[in-house]
């Protein structure tokens, strides 16, 4: 059965008859554009016999793309089963940090400020820190550096320690944070 323009979304795989597998890029009230290998086509979808491409499933008449259908569903009995917890504290960042927000603001005023909340950077510094220590390991297991190449690139290391003692004051314990000579 030929697919109507209100069936379609932008992303969307289908199948035309002639040209094979494409990806919807725009809609507009009559036609779609779409990406084909051979190149990309505008179409009205019904009078071009396009189908969809993309598993589908329906529901009371109501058809909707099966990752969608199977997102929503996970996130709602993810909600309903009260797994996940929006005011989740993250271990290891202190509590006078937990739900903060870092704010990027450019000295253009024309730009928007970018907000993170403190809960993600905490965790991409920890990542950091943890990616460092494996370097570290990497490094020190290493048969084919000498010991001067080790003793370099051990010293760019400690400099990266050094640069993140600043972020140290997000850690709950100061044990935990950065220090110049290696974590």
């Amino acid at each position: 059965m030929a697919l109507k323009i209100e069936s379609l979304h932008i992303g969307m795989k289908v199948l035309h008859p002639r040209y094979g597998v494409g990806v919807v890029r725009s809609l507009s009230e009559h036609t779609a554009d779409i990406n084909f290998d051979d190149a990309p086509r505008t179409l009205a979808p019904e009078s071009a016999g396009l189908t969809s491409a993309e598993p589908t499933a329906t529901l009371t008449d109501l058809q909707v793309p099966l990752a969608n259908l199977i997102r929503d569903t996970a996130q709602a009995m993810v909600e309903a089963l009260g797994l996940e917890k929006e005011d989740t504290i993250v271990e290891g960042l202190a509590a006078r940090w937990q739900r903060g927000s870092l704010i990027i603001q450019s000295a253009d005023t024309s730009l928007q400020p970018k907000e993170v909340p403190l809960e993600t950077f905490f965790h991409k510094i920890v990542m950091i820190r943890t990616n460092l220590r494996i370097l570290e390991a990497k490094i020190n297991s290493s048969d084919k550096l000498t010991g001067a190449d080790k003793f370099e690139l051990h010293q760019y290391i400690t400099r990266c320690y050094g640069s993140l003692t600043t972020f140290n004051v997000l850690f709950k314990n100061k044990e935990d944070g950065f220090s110049g000579s290696g974590s």
